[in-house]
């Protein structure tokens, strides 16, 4: 990384790790995200797994998801998505979604899996089929299973969306 860029970056780094630490004292888990964008943070958020009991709201895309309220749909493309931990393959996944451009992280996921955070068998999932996965997956197309996406091409063929 271009050292006038780790530069501008640097700050957003300890603001993460500083928000994780926050998370800790108040009985959460070490991970937070902080999106940026030409300098301006759009987003930041910390694991919030426990307290919505949502399996999805991991510090990254609870940050993602701030800053797209803030910024629009579009809003984070080209952004660079800071995190405390090393992401894992949902996050990941989530900033390809999102258009995130760069990534950035405090502590590996070796560092992680030190302190009782050990998801790096979460990568090689993506590697292989979904049908692969330890999941029930079923294909059951309907007569009616194409409607729904030719109506939705329909309605943007004719300008409303």
């Amino acid at each position: 990384m271009p050292l006038d860029l780790l530069d501008q970056l640097t700050p957003h780094v300890e603001e993460a790790v500083r928000i994780s630490r926050q998370h800790v004292a108040e009985g959460g888990i070490p991970f937070s995200g902080i999106v940026v964008r030409d300098g301006h943070v759009l987003g930041t958020g910390f694991n919030r797994v426990a307290e919505d009991n949502d399996p999805t709201a991991h510090a990254e895309v609870v940050a993602l998801r701030e800053a797209t309220r803030r910024a629009g749909r579009f809003g984070v493309a080209g952004a660079t998505l800071i995190a405390s931990g090393e992401p894992c393959a949902l996050c990941y996944m989530a900033a390809l979604y999102f258009d995130v451009e760069h990534i950035v992280y405090a502590a590996d996921r070796r560092t992680a899996a030190a302190y009782g955070f050990d998801y790096a068998g979460s990568y090689t999932i993506f590697s292989t089929d979904p049908t692969a996965w330890p999941l029930k997956v079923t294909h059951a197309p309907v007569e009616s299973h194409e409607v729904p996406f030719q109506e939705f091409l329909a309605r943007r063929k004719g300008g409303l969306q």
